[in-house]
């Protein structure tokens, strides 16, 4: 009932080591100030673990043109799926984590707080530092074109459209 939600993909792990990205919907702006995101991840998944070991994470901002990528990373397990993504990791600014040559956008979290519920584990970041496409953020503003992707559901993804409603 809550769908469409805005998919990103989660990195953890460390660059010269081991690294993986799962595509997560469930992510959240905690605070403005400081700048905290929380993301919800099962303890069954691979980035669970890698996360509590190393206390930081990135979040990629995915572009539509992203989508057969997102699904490989969403619906597989393991750092082995990352043999068949395209997507090119470099070094963050601030963080052991990559970020996301081709993501419309990068966000450097530092483990804040970790707090179970029910049947995941809520890890919220402190984000330390970030890097994005200028000509995506015009202002500080989303170009909406820029193609930001949704999860409709299962296998179906969508896209903004340019329309803007002022009230």
């Amino acid at each position: 009932m809550l769908y469409p939600l805005r998919t990103y993909l989660i990195v953890s792990g460390r660059l010269n080591s081991i690294v993986n990205v799962m595509a997560a919907d469930w992510v959240i702006v905690l605070s403005a100030n400081p700048f905290l995101i929380g993301v919800s991840i099962s303890p069954k998944r691979f980035t669970h673990r890698l996360i509590r070991e190393f206390g930081e994470f990135v979040v990629s901002v995915p572009s539509i043109d992203m989508v057969n990528d997102v699904w490989i990373t969403g619906s597989e397990s393991g750092p082995e799926k990352l043999k068949k993504v395209k997507f090119t990791f470099i070094p963050s600014k601030s963080v052991s984590t990559p970020s996301i040559r081709e993501a419309l956008a990068n966000l450097e979290c530092r483990v804040f707080d970790t707090r179970d519920y029910g049947d995941h584990t809520l890890f919220v970041g402190r984000v330390v530092n970030y890097s994005f496409k200028e000509n995506v953020f015009k202002n500080m503003e989303p170009d909406l074109s820029a193609g930001f992707l949704a999860h409709i559901a299962w296998n179906k993804f969508t896209s903004f459209s340019d329309r803007v409603v002022f009230v």
